[in-house]
């Protein structure tokens, strides 16, 4: 009879369970209110010819942060702004001994930007809790919705919250025309008690950032979510070379050390070696500066910017070392000499957790979604939050791969589409 018991209160929490899995499935966003939202706050940072200013501490952006502090109260959150600016939403849980689950993005945006970098991931966390109010879910993990500050003048917010926010950091000036010490003062945090808004490793079960894709390839593809694998370093070099200036009218061609010549082969070269292996890799040279620069004297020294990325670190300095040689044997060939000097970038490559990914494909697939993994090319506040915490990303595509531009664009089908991945990611991550 006891076995007769068990099986049945066995079967009866399976078909329990199935339903509830079932129902947590029907629980939707509402597309309307994040689109409405997403034009609401576009209205915040207007410059005097209604352009997008909402740059990092500016009245636009204290303006906008104000709208959405009283939209998370008005939403039932305990909302604080930690002393390096960040306003962190808290929604409790039915086990306030379990980690928190948080997620989130920024509202800041880079001189007449778009309306969707880094918004549509903060709507969307927004739009969760209330649709988790709506349909009366309490979640087992207390909830914390985060909004970086200015994370585009440098993830300032999510670097002080991994701990690494220097003193020499605060000192730099950002876009605002404020240092980043005056501008944490003027959205209401304290830049001298930083070190209190430092969150140790372990603090969070996990945190999920919702972004549009900014390379364009979900919209070329027509694919519906991206699972982001991990984000990318970054290493930047100066490449200096130098040969010989000499009249350009009177210096035969077989006799000449032109530095811009061996410029071109080495920009050349650069995109041949970065080209060359399978990957998704890339390397730039984006920048160059010729001397003397006249009509009729030969180039004798120029100067280059280099920079690669890649999510894999050992590949991206391995794709140096090539570029490295290709100069050496360019240098040779034309009689120049070719330098780099590093420029160590603490934007080192971050991998999102795999569980996490794993339950974003589950989400998407649960949802008839269509995906595909991608890496992110561009920095975030994840890659900061993936040294305190797994961290996974989803992306949702932007027309034509555009960002960082007024022409920037997603549709309210697409966002509602990465705010309910979201959504089902974040109740599979609490019945764990």
């Amino acid at each position: 009879m006891k076995n007769i018991l068990f099986l049945a209160a066995f079967f009866f929490s399976l078909t329990a369970n199935s339903q509830a899995d079932a129902a947590d499935i029907n629980i939707k966003v509402n597309q309307q209110r994040i689109e409405s939202r997403i034009f609401e706050l576009a209205k915040f940072g207007k410059d005097s010819l209604g352009k997008g200013y909402r740059v990092a501490y500016t009245n636009g952006d204290r303006e906008a942060r104000a709208w959405y502090i009283g939209l998370l109260k008005k939403a039932g959150l305990e909302v604080t702004v930690d002393y390096a600016g960040n306003i962190i939403g808290k929604r409790k849980g039915k086990n306030p001994a379990l980690k928190p689950i948080a997620f989130g993005s920024h509202i800041d945006m880079v001189p007449d930007g778009g309306n969707y970098d880094g918004c549509v991931g903060s709507i969307s966390a927004l739009e969760i809790i209330e649709t988790l109010n709506e349909n009366k879910i309490i979640t087992s993990h207390p909830l914390e919705v985060i909004i970086f500050s200015n994370e585009e003048g440098g993830t300032f917010g999510s670097v002080a919250m991994a701990g690494h926010l220097t003193a020499d950091a605060l000192k730099i000036k950002s876009q605002s025309g404020l240092s980043i010490a005056e501008g944490i003062w003027a959205l209401g945090g304290n830049p001298d008690s930083i070190q209190y808004s430092v969150r140790k490793k372990g603090d969070l079960k996990a945190f999920l950032e919702l972004h549009i894709e900014q390379g364009g390839i979900l919209d070329k593809e027509k694919i519906q979510i991206g699972v982001v694998e991990g984000i990318v370093g970054i290493e930047h070099w100066d490449v200096v070379i130098e040969g010989f200036a000499n009249h350009a009218g009177t210096t035969p061609m077989n006799m000449r050390q032109d530095a811009l010549l061996a410029a071109a082969k080495f920009i050349v070269a650069v995109n041949e070696v970065v080209t060359g292996v399978e990957g998704r890799q890339v390397g730039t040279v984006g920048k160059i500066s010729v001397q003397p620069g006249a009509f009729n004297v030969i180039p004798g020294k120029v100067m280059l910017g280099l920079e690669i990325r890649d999510l894999n670190y050992e590949k991206l300095w391995q794709l140096f070392r090539d570029i490295e040689k290709r100069a050496s044997d360019i240098a040779a060939a034309s009689g120049t000499k070719i330098t780099f000097q590093y420029h160590p970038n603490p934007s080192k490559p971050a991998l999102t957790d795999k569980g996490l990914q794993e339950k974003i494909v589950a989400a998407a697939k649960s949802l008839g979604f269509t995906y595909k993994f991608l890496q992110s090319g561009a920095g975030h506040d994840s890659q900061e939050m993936a040294l305190i915490a797994p961290v996974g990303m989803i992306f949702v595509a932007s027309v034509g791969g555009i960002s960082h531009s007024p022409k920037e664009f997603t549709s309210a089908i697409d966002m509602a589409n990465g705010a309910n991945v979201l959504l089902q990611t974040i109740l599979a991550i609490d019945k764990e």
